[in-house]
């Protein structure tokens, strides 16, 4: 009788309350091919066998930075962008502020859209940052003067419809071009998990021309289009489809221009950034994992919108965010796309705090001041969520490669959670 007291009222509410999203099952549906269907998630055997490379790492700016995304460098000076809305130089071990495309408070996940959230960063061949704030467009910045330059609001319509969520960049070396993922005109930065869940297919990738100020879209119709890669030879760019755990290759230059196809499916996680590998390759940073053996519940829930539904009916993002597993997972791919390399913290957690700077070769010590010179090792940012240190780094890694006179692989990764709350910020050397 009891059960039944409290199973009518809660039948009732699911009827009678509105769901945030409205999603699709995401299979393929025969002869119109609307919808792309999940495979099964690749094994982690083999390349992408799990290890724990990724606690072998040490703390560096604790308490400094609120959740830093992206990072690009010119020489041994770091930029990156924080959930607080600031873009922070780290130089000689000092972190300093030298923009803010948005006002204060930055208290609150509800605060972002007036703080701003700057995501992509890129340095262009005048020494000056290429930014892209999730809500507030696409800057230029200089580093020095501390000039900030707005080059494309988000409220500016593209072929009819606003950018809700700006997301990632990518600059040809000449610095004409600037190629960018609007991940949705729907949902904004705050609401990512209610588009991961929709599966909402309004994401977009866009060319800037930094002289002409012409805005084209290239691309359309992705769901949740996130981190974005210029080829080597600069004839395409990769567009990392979170929601889809792939990544799409659009020709930019040559006789293909124009062409789409699948640079690599099926990936073992939903794919973030993507950035330069020194084997010619690229590193795919996993925002979460796809268990093969284990449960994956996005691909269980991929062609149940049903339940999909239900859950957003009776639950908050936080909630549901406590369901992801922790897991930190870092893929190396090759120039065509082949999984080569994995770097794995299968628990999602840090390493103790440890003040000893070492190189695996044995040759190396550095500074907090940059990056590493050996090809195996690596400097990070982590950041996690206020009073769950267990959560770990089992978000989003993004790297980006240092400047002249290091390798592609003296990366900088950081690890940003999830949640709008993050509070200590780690900085890791890691061996690759």
């Amino acid at each position: 009788m009891l059960a039944v007291s409290f199973t009518v009222p809660l039948l009732g509410a699911m009827m009678l309350l509105d769901s945030p999203i409205d999603p699709q099952p995401l299979r393929q549906i025969p002869i119109i091919a609307l919808f792309c269907s999940f495979k099964e998630p690749p094994l982690l055997h083999g390349v992408l066998q799990p290890n724990t490379k990724l606690r072998q790492a040490e703390r560096l700016y604790e308490n400094q930075l609120i959740g830093p995304e992206s990072i690009a460098n010119i020489g041994d000076v770091i930029f990156t962008g924080t959930a607080d809305g600031r873009i922070i130089k780290i130089e000689n071990g000092e972190v300093d502020t030298i923009a803010r495309f948005g006002s204060g408070p930055c208290k609150t996940r509800d605060d972002e859209p007036t703080c701003g959230r700057p995501l992509g960063i890129r340095v262009g061949p005048n020494g000056t940052l290429f930014v892209v704030d999730a809500y507030k467009g696409l800057f230029e910045v200089n580093p020095w003067t501390r000039e900030v330059k707005l080059l494309l609001s988000s409220d500016t319509p593209l072929e009819g419809r606003k950018m809700a969520f700006v997301n990632d960049l990518t600059i040809t070396r000449d610095g004409r071009k600037i190629y960018f993922t609007d991940s949705s005109s729907k949902w904004q930065r705050r609401d990512f998990l209610l588009l991961v869940m929709e599966g909402t297919d309004d994401g977009r990738l866009l060319e800037y021309d930094t002289e002409t100020k012409e805005v084209k879209v290239l691309l359309d119709q992705l769901r949740f289009p996130n981190g974005v890669q210029l080829s080597p030879e600069e004839d395409f760019v990769l567009v990392a489809e979170t929601t889809m755990a792939r990544i799409r290759r659009v020709y930019v230059s040559g006789l293909t221009k124009g062409g789409v196809d699948l640079f690599v499916e099926n990936l073992p996680g939903f794919p973030d950034n993507i950035r330069p590998s020194s084997s010619g390759g690229y590193w795919v940073c996993m925002s979460t994992i796809r268990s093969n053996p284990g449960f994956s519940m996005l691909d269980f829930l991929s062609e149940r919108p049903y339940i999909k539904r239900m859950i957003f009916k009776l639950f908050s993002q936080e909630t549901v965010m406590k369901f992801v597993p922790r897991y930190s997972l870092a893929l190396e791919l090759s120039s065509s796309g082949t999984f080569q390399r994995s770097l794995h913290d299968p628990m999602g957690r840090w390493p103790p705090t440890s003040a000893k700077r070492t190189s695996t070769t044995g040759t190396s010590t550095w500074a907090p001041s940059g990056p590493p010179s050996s090809a195996d090792s690596a400097f990070s940012l982590f950041s996690h969520p206020d009073g769950s240190p267990d959560r770990g780094c089992a978000r989003s890694w993004h790297m980006a490669p240092p400047g002249p006179g290091g390798t592609m692989d003296t990366a900088l990764f950081t690890c940003s959670t999830v949640p709008w709350k993050c509070g200590v910020t780690l900085g890791m050397y890691v061996p690759l």
